[in-house]
């Protein structure tokens, strides 16, 4: 397995969980639930969601053949989910609205839709089209390390980045990930429609 480890390979797809996942993003979103004295477990939200993540990067391919959907088509569809946070990112916008009916803020929203949403599973699956899964994992493991040491750290982190600085951030990862999804979409809709021609 290691053999396969490259480390552009490992290095590009850390850059890209890095935008989608976008734990500075939600350090606003993670501060507001804080002072509404909801709980939120640091520990708990990083390894519910690394298990979420890692279980839908290889059942993910299963669930797939079960819908008769190819890897290709869905990198496409989820060059358009990237694409669609991307927007959200640069625009100030929203667009994926949470409305789920948990109260308890580690799993909703903090692990789920912002840590393991449709957009982190999306990705991984489109860059199994692209990568090696090894890269893919190692790059995963040191996202959700980042994403344990900015939870549990929250308000040293806005405090060093101050607001100013986690708006810049937030605006370069959408630009980013304007660019993956450009990218994702042309690489695979042109896989896919030279497997249609066939």
């Amino acid at each position: 397995m290691l053999q396969n480890f490259n480390f552009q390979q490992m290095a590009s797809a850390f850059i890209v969980l890095f935008a989608v996942i976008d734990i500075i993003g939600s350090i606003p979103i993670i501060i507001n639930l804080k002072e509404k004295g909801k709980d939120v477990n640091a520990i708990k939200a990083t390894v519910i969601s690394f298990a979420l993540l890692i279980g839908f990067f290889y059942a993910g391919d299963m669930m797939l053949k079960l819908f008769h959907v190819d890897i290709e088509s869905f990198a496409v569809a989820g060059a358009f989910v990237i694409f669609l946070m991307s927007l959200e990112m640069i625009l100030d916008i929203e667009i994926f609205k949470n409305q789920g009916p948990i109260k308890e803020a580690t799993l909703v929203p903090l692990v789920f839709p912002l840590l393991a949403g449709a957009g982190a599973f999306t990705t991984l699956l489109s860059l199994r089209a692209e990568y090696e899964s090894v890269n893919i994992i190692i790059a995963l493991v040191l996202n959700m390390i980042w994403v344990y040491f900015v939870v549990s750290m929250t308000g040293r982190v806005e405090r060093f980045l101050g607001k100013g600085g986690i708006y810049i951030i937030r605006k370069f990862f959408g630009i980013i990930l304007l660019a993956i999804s450009v990218r994702l979409f042309t690489a695979n809709i042109t896989l896919l429609i030279d497997s249609l021609s066939k």
